[in-house]
């Protein structure tokens, strides 16, 4: 027996055959139909009327609504410039004290009165004029492969000569040193001695790398071994001699930034070499370029191209070297600072100069050539702002 497809054994019944079966099947469809459409009438099934135009209106003007939104954030995002294109976009800017990660862009309607550790913030000992608005510095420099973040800046008056994102968090390696030794000036005698431990011996990465295990070393020429050669076991050393150890130095870092406003920073380290937890941005590490070089001791140390200096070991003399590229090519006019880099970091520099009587500083974060940005930004600030002649320099490699 065929069984239909759509009718199961034994349910429903098969149409009547012949011309009388076909009309008798017409007759039935159309009083269905008649039926059906009484129904609708009764229920309001179909109102092909107001409704149908009240439900279209509807959708066109969610529709219109939806382009006008999307069309009003486009020309915001262009008004905005590249840097604010994108939440996850390189070099867009971060406020200080945001709870954001370093990199991103989210920025708070007002500035942070926390640092990032949860800290009150105190007022900042320079204040940086035009920090945040790019359009008004009086230099407009593009590079072909610029910094993430960077700033241009007179190191006395806090006068912002030109920037590009100064309030991204960024990690920021090595310049980390510049607080480690801020702190210990200000906390030990340069006639101090620091006992050298197995973990500044065991310390990783860049190093000073000669330091006697259980001996004690002069204070000042572990300052030199942190700065010129930016050794990670000296800066170990320092901070447990300091501190009594490196967490305790680390909270010290923490509550110094928030004394000196730095909204954008915390350390999680006195070397800069583990980035995790530890970053800032161009407009705090400016700010601490200033207080740095306000001690007599460390503005005596960065300024140095190398040094020679008594130390317990065999030969009793102990040779540093600066790896500041500004040094290195010998810049005129250069008075410091810091250097930096890790994978995460990528190369920084916070380099300073003087010439005739005005002191510029300079942070470039993540650039592929700080050297030869730095040298080009301190050179138009020199001329352009404050119209001091040219001055003679050896030529530095375009990606030093």
């Amino acid at each position: 027996m065929s069984i239909s497809p759509l009718i199961g054994p034994g349910r429903g019944r098969q149409p009547p055959r012949g011309r009388r079966g076909r009309l008798l099947a017409a007759i039935a469809a159309a009083l269905a139909l008649a039926a059906l459409a009484a129904l609708a009438a009764a229920f309001g099934l179909f109102d092909t009327g107001q409704r149908g135009s009240r439900v279209s209106a509807s959708g066109r003007a969610s529709a219109s609504a939806a382009r006008a939104s999307t069309s009003a954030a486009g020309r915001a995002r262009a008004a905005a410039g590249p840097d604010a294109a994108s939440a996850t976009s390189p070099g867009s800017a971060t406020a200080p004290g945001s709870a954001t990660a370093p990199g991103s862009a989210t920025v708070p309607a007002s500035p942070p009165d926390r640092s990032p550790t949860g800290l009150a913030l105190a007022t900042p000992p320079l204040a940086l004029t035009g920090i945040g608005a790019p359009e008004r510095d009086p230099l407009q420099i593009r590079f072909h492969h610029p910094a993430r973040a960077g700033l241009l800046f007179n190191l006395d008056t806090g006068l912002v000569l030109w920037q590009r994102n100064p309030l991204l968090r960024l990690r920021i390696a090595s310049l980390t040193k510049m607080m480690t030794a801020l702190i210990v000036v200000r906390s030990a005698s340069p006639h101090a001695r620091v006992l050298v431990t197995k973990q500044a011996v065991e310390a990783a990465g860049s190093k000073v790398g000669v330091l006697p295990r259980g001996r004690h070393v002069a204070l000042q020429s572990m300052l030199y071994g942190l700065l010129l050669p930016s050794g990670n076991d000296a800066a170990t050393a320092l901070a447990q001699s300091v501190a009594g150890s490196v967490g305790a130095f680390v909270a010290r870092m923490n509550r110094e930034a928030a004394r000196l406003g730095m909204g954008c920073t915390r350390f999680s380290s006195p070397s800069g070499y583990f980035d995790e937890g530890n970053f800032s941005c161009p407009a705090d590490l400016a700010v601490l370029a200033h207080v740095d070089l306000q001690q007599p001791r460390l503005a005596a140390i960065v300024r140095h191209p190398s040094a020679v200096l008594p130390f317990p070991i065999k030969g009793g003399k102990l040779y540093l070297y600066n790896n500041n590229p500004l040094l290195i090519y010998r810049y005129p006019g250069l008075t410091g600072l810091k250097t930096g880099y890790t994978n995460a970091s990528g190369r920084c520099l916070v380099a300073t100069a003087e010439r005739h009587g005005v002191r510029l500083g300079v942070v470039l974060l993540h650039s592929s050539a700080p050297g030869s940005q730095a040298r080009q930004l301190l050179d138009l600030g020199f001329e352009r702002v404050y119209h001091q002649a040219p001055v003679a320099e050896a030529p530095i490699p375009p990606d030093a």
